[in-house]
């Protein structure tokens, strides 16, 4: 296949860029074929492109019975244009090749020494004499401690209002003492009930009475409660039932005072473990 380009008279010479399309009829097959542009005979005194080797087809695509075939580049330039054609008026000068300015070498400065660091000189230890130990006078020997009851607090003890009385178990009074105010250790309804100048130990001995029943028992339930861990009232559910029992009825008072009793007896189980004091 040959491509060819004439000029028209009266018209300027042209360069022949751009694309070119060619159909053919049928289908042959072009897959050996090879296409070239050709000039009209004057390519010598035309300035532009001139036509390139021929370029072997290449089959792009295949598609409903149609193919399609590209070629490179058909046309060339000239590496000088020739004598006869025009100059540029503003021709691109050629790229200029930048001058480096001369590097001066430099000395580096001389490194800074520094001096050695200085040795600190410690002063000179005086050893000092350590004062003399101070002494202080002999204590005066401490007093002999009470003598506690052989009934441990763990072990479970019930002991009547008669047991608490006895002189040989007054060891066995522990938290409150004999001559502590019955208002000061039941509260202020146990004072106006009792009076003020009432001591429990004067408590101890109530009887053929409700009120000095009540005060009876709940003083030795108290005691008890102080004594043993394993009693079943302990020293604020005492006070506190004392003080319901004050403020209810007479039947009331007999019926907690009945409680304390059973309750100081052991219910029939526990036994008093008092021992004779020394």
């Amino acid at each position: 296949m040959l491509v060819a380009r004439s000029q028209r008279r009266g018209k300027r010479p042209q360069i022949g860029f751009g694309n070119y399309a060619m159909k053919f009829d049928g289908s042959p097959d072009l897959s050996n074929c090879y296409a070239q542009v050709s000039g009209s005979g004057q390519g010598s005194n035309v300035c532009g492109a001139a036509a390139g080797p021929a370029q072997k087809l290449r089959l792009t695509f295949s598609m409903f019975g149609m193919e399609f075939y590209s070629v490179d580049s058909l046309l060339t330039e000239p590496s000088a244009s020739m004598s006869f054609c025009p100059r540029s008026v503003n021709p691109v000068p050629p790229p200029a090749t930048p001058v480096r300015p001369p590097v001066t070498p430099t000395t580096p400065p001389p490194a800074l020494r520094l001096p050695p660091p200085a040795t600190p000189v410690r002063p000179p230890v005086t050893p000092t004499t350590p004062p003399p130990a101070l002494r202080l006078p002999p204590l005066p020997p401490l007093p002999p401690l009470p003598p506690m009851p052989p009934v441990s607090i763990l072990e479970a003890s019930a002991c009547p209002h008669q047991s608490w009385t006895m002189p040989e178990h007054k060891c066995y009074w522990r938290a409150v003492s004999p001559d502590m105010k019955v208002a000061v250790v039941f509260g202020l309804l146990a004072g106006r009930r009792y009076g003020t100048d009432m001591t429990l130990w004067q408590g101890m001995q109530g009887r053929s009475d409700p009120y000095r029943t009540l005060l009876r028992e709940g003083t030795t339930a108290l005691l008890n409660s102080y004594n043993s861990v394993e009693f079943p009232y302990n020293a604020i559910t005492v006070v506190t039932r004392m003080n319901w029992a004050l403020m209810g009825s007479q039947k009331s008072v007999l019926l907690t005072a009945l409680r304390f009793m059973r309750a100081n007896s052991g219910y029939g189980r526990v036994t008093c473990k008092f021992d004779t004091c020394k």
